[in-house]
Formats: structure tokens, sequence, C-alpha cells
């Protein structure tokens, strides 16, 4: 049996000895396409040893939101803190030994937080039960990162965990096609400028998966490991923020020097609940959500229940929210709000583009 483990070792070795420089670029990106070939065959190896590893939660509410972070790091009395929910809470490690889920209502939407047992260096890898932690993520909308001021070093673990198993946090699926043909060899098109990935080592990587023959063309910038994860089809772009917590512990100095070391995007404390509020409004912008407000025919709209949709959302995606029929159905709407030049535009197509507090009446046919 390969003994994946330290090839994949050998080769981690070799990249942090490796200094990055147009010389070594195409080495080094040779290098990540064989560690990332080596990743998967061990999964593949693991998943065919018995079942499918994972908790098992349901899906509640208009987002869900995962936190992860080292143990006793305070996700537990976090969940407690913002949606009143009955997490043991405990001066020791690995407290949570299951998922425990909560809502947190925050302008008109609810949002269901996850806790889940805390993650360990080597959890990707299966060490601490972290495959069924991080198997979460991949029904997540949001991931915090939780980040206890008296452990620091514990962001740089858990970013790499998370990356190793498949996800990618505030990063955009890259705009890259591939098509295999049948002869030809591979041939590169590119609409921006790629200074880190060399046609050269593009074909190479390629071949490294075995595509010898394709048309590839690529419209985002990206690097080899961007390339990487196109060629595998398996990952997950989730946004995810930076939480700082317990910071009545350190005093001011010291708190300013984490800043600016893991730059989180709020600094809490959950047990003596300060910046909670913030931190609530942080996870509602960071899911995008707009409120749009439903308004029947000759009747004053609902102003206490809003839809919850995210930026970007149009007329269909609010139709195909509220039920099936509505799009085949659909005739046209009024809007009332930013996303029209006046109110009661009447709109005929659902590729309209609503914006938040917007007022919709629907016509149906």
């Amino acid at each position: 049996m390969a003994n994946y483990y330290e090839k994949i070792k050998e080769f981690e070795d070799e990249l942090k000895k490796t200094k990055y420089n147009k010389k070594t670029q195409h080495h080094i990106g040779l290098v990540k396409a064989k560690i990332a070939q080596l990743k998967d065959k061990e999964v593949k190896r693991s998943s065919g040893k018995g079942k499918q590893e994972g908790y098992s939660v349901r899906r509640s509410g208009d987002a869900t939101v995962i936190m992860v972070g080292f143990p006793s790091s305070g996700k537990s009395t976090l969940l407690n803190a913002i949606t009143g929910a009955n997490s043991p809470v405990g001066a020791y490690e690995f407290t949570t030994l299951d998922v425990v889920p909560g809502v947190l209502e925050h302008k008109e939407s609810k949002i269901q937080i996850l806790d889940v047992p805390g993650i360990v260096h080597g959890a990707a890898m299966g060490r601490g039960r972290g495959k069924e932690v991080l198997s979460c993520l991949y029904n997540a909308d949001l991931i915090m990162f939780m980040v206890d001021v008296t452990r620091p070093e514990a962001l740089s673990v858990l970013q790499k965990e998370v990356y190793d198993s498949n996800v990618r946090v505030n990063k955009r699926k890259p705009d890259v096609r591939i098509r295999k043909t049948a002869r030809g060899g591979v041939r590169v098109g590119k609409t921006v400028l790629l200074p880190d990935l060399k046609d050269a080592t593009v074909k190479s990587i390629l071949k490294e998966f075995r595509i010898n023959n394709a048309d590839i063309t690529i419209r985002s910038k990206i690097d080899a490991d961007g390339l990487i994860d196109v060629i595998e089809g398996n990952k997950r772009y989730i946004p995810g923020m930076i939480i700082l917590n317990k910071m009545d512990l350190v005093d001011e100095k010291r708190l300013e020097e984490l800043k600016k070391e893991i730059k989180p995007d709020v600094c809490i404390s959950a047990d003596q609940e300060i910046n909670l509020e913030e931190l609530k409004d942080m996870v509602f912008n960071k899911l995008r959500f707009i409120r749009v407000y439903c308004k029947e025919v000759r009747k004053k709209a609902d102003m206490g229940v809003p839809l919850i949709l995210q930026e970007g959302a149009t007329l269909r995606t609010m139709c195909v929210k509220l039920h099936k029929d509505f799009v085949t159905k659909f005739r046209f709407a009024r809007i009332w709000g930013k996303s029209v030049k006046f109110d009661g535009q009447k709109l005929l197509k659902l590729k309209h583009r609503l914006k938040d507090k917007d007022v919709v009446e629907i016509h149906l046919r």
C-alpha cells in the first residue's frame, strides 16, 4: 500500500525549501500538482474503507453559518449568547462532541449557526474526528473562524485544515474552461495576464492530470493552485470571517498587536457579551442578504416579515422562492424601492434585479 502521507510530506517540505521566483515557478507548479494527486488518491483509498464520514445536520433558516476553531476557543459560549441555544460550555477542551445548532434572528432574517467540535492540527486527514467536522462545511453559506486571543497561531492552522478539505474561503470560482479534444495537444487561450502561470506550466500541470489534448481558456487571474482547483473540480467557494474572541483577557496594547497580526473582522468577548451586535451585523452583511417585502394586489405591503434573498437576486429568484409555479404564471410586477426609477413601476421581465427593502407586487396569469 502506498504511503501517501509520507510522499505528501516530502513534497510539502520541498516546497518550503524552494524559494519562489521566475525560475522556480514552473517546478513549484508541478510539485503542487503531484501533491493534489496524492491527496486525491488518499481520499479515494480512505473512503473505500467504510461508510461516508460526516455529521448529518438538517439545514434551516435563510442561511447556515458554521463556527470553526480550536477546542475551548469560545464557540459554544458565543452560540448561546447570540442564539439562546444550549451548547455545553466548560473550561476544558472538547466540551462539544456533536454538532449543536442555534438560530440567530437578526434584521428579520433567521440564520442557522452550527457549533461543531473543535478542530485540531491534521483534522483534514482525519485526526480528532476532523473529517466529520469539516464535512459540514460543504453545506455552509459562511464560515466563522473563532480565534482565542491566547492562541492566535490557531488561525493559520484552521485556515490550512479548511483549505485541505477542499474549501476555498473568500475566493471566487475561477473563470476557466477546459475542453478535452481528441488530438492537437494542449492549446492555451488567455484574456488576462498571468505573471505567475506560464503556458508551459499550464500544459505540464494538465499532463500531470493525464489531460494531454485540450483547449483551455483562462479568463481569471489564477496561479498554479487555482488551475489545479479547476482541474479537480471538487472545490467549494464560501465566504468567511475571522473573529478574535476573549478580548477582555488582554490589554489594549496586546489587542492592537493581534489586530495587526491576524486582521480579524471583529473583536469580541462572547463571555462578557462585548461587540456581539457588531458581530451580528457583520454576519448579515457577509451573507449579502437583502430584504424584500411582498405586497398583495390592492392591499398594503406586509412590512413585518420580509423575504430574505441575496444581493443579485432577481424577480425570478423571488418567484422561485415563493412558489414553484410563479415563474410560469408570471405576468408582471410592480415595485416600490431603490431598484426602480419611480415607485410602482411596472416590470415585465423576470431578470430585473431587486434591492434591499424593495416592495414587490407580483401579478400572475
